[in-house]
């Protein structure tokens, strides 16, 4: 059964699309199922932040792949991919559809995509790390051009951390580096549903999207989780967590680098780039088939995209435009 994903910029209404889709498609006896990809809404106790669907607002759809960190953890993708592909594995041997939603681009190629995750070697790291230290990243740099031209164009001379990271996968894998980048090809068919916002009316929904959140909470959330280290009384934020729009922000208000208007200002600024960065990075793929945010008939729409995927009649990719309306 083909699994439909819900992607998107962040405030578009993605998480209730998905659940009006898993109740429309849902058999009797076979309910469909979520899988969130949104690589916050992993951690346990980050709700208001996230805008996680709290459990009583779920229609009695089964949601994976939420609360299953803590947030002192670090986020892995790999990590992810493994758990997030057993439950498409168990959600298919039950009979049942599978909708993804979530505006992680990375984690939403990571399980959809043809993606590969080489290990790490921390004694390659460091002899790297130690020589970016010492003959400087431009140098390293030089050699990923030689070992890995797309690798070394892609990534360019100034990201160290990245640099080092491909050089690390040259050495361990002895293939390059850009042959484990994803490529857009599924590895069980799917169709992507993606929610597109003309700019002035997406920054609205941001806007209040951000009220919503002060309103609910949001300082009292963060200062539960963060430690003490962190203005806090929790555990902790790892540094995973910590960088969380929303959480980063309200961060440096418990530490006094900010002021309370400061930080809400702060987080509608960043939430509105982050969503530039998602439609950047979904923009990209000509498989996401758009629909209007805004449409009174969305539901209807979505299940007609649906429909057309399961009999094989959608446009090839390439066919239709790749996005709506945003950033005209």
């Amino acid at each position: 059964m083909i699994v439909v994903a819900v992607v998107g910029p962040t405030a578009t209404g993605k998480s209730d699309l998905a659940i009006d889709l898993a109740q429309a498609l849902s058999q009797p006896g076979v309910p469909a199922e979520i899988v969130n990809a949104d690589a916050y809404q992993l951690y346990r106790g980050m709700d208001v932040g996230t805008a996680k669907v709290p459990p009583g607002e779920r229609r009695g759809i089964v949601h994976h792949q939420l609360d299953v960190l803590d947030p002192g953890q670090d986020a892995s993708v790999a990590r992810y991919q493994a758990a997030a592909r057993a439950d498409l594995d168990a959600i298919a041997a039950r009979g049942a559809r599978a909708v993804v939603v979530g505006g992680s681009g990375l984690y939403v190629r990571a399980l959809l995509d043809h993606l590969d995750f080489p290990g790490t070697d921390p004694a390659v790291r460091a002899g790297l790390e130690e020589r970016a230290e010492r003959e400087g990243r431009r140098a390293l740099h030089a050699e990923l051009a030689r070992l890995d031209p797309a690798a070394a164009a892609s990534i360019g001379p100034h990201n160290t951390r990245r640099i080092v990271r491909a050089l690390e996968v040259i050495a361990i894998t002895g293939r390059p580096y850009s042959a484990n980048l994803p490529r857009q090809e599924y590895v069980r068919p799917a169709v992507q549903i993606g929610l597109d916002c003309d700019r002035e009316a997406l920054d609205a929904r941001v806007t209040a999207r951000v009220e919503r959140m002060w309103a609910a909470g949001l300082v009292e959330e963060v200062r539960g989780l963060a430690g003490p280290d962190q203005g806090g009384t929790g555990l902790g934020l790892g540094a995973t967590a910590a960088r969380a729009v929303g959480y980063a922000e309200v961060l440096g208000l418990l530490s006094g680098r900010c002021t309370a208007d400061e930080a809400r200002t702060e987080i509608t600024a960043n939430t509105r780039r982050l969503a530039r960065k998602q439609m950047g990075w979904f923009g990209r793929d000509p498989r996401v088939q758009w629909l209007d945010a805004a449409a009174p008939d969305l539901v209807e729409r979505a299940l007609a995209v649906v429909a057309a995927a399961d009999a094989g009649t959608l446009p090839a990719p390439g066919d239709a435009p790749v996005r709506r309306s945003l950033g005209s």
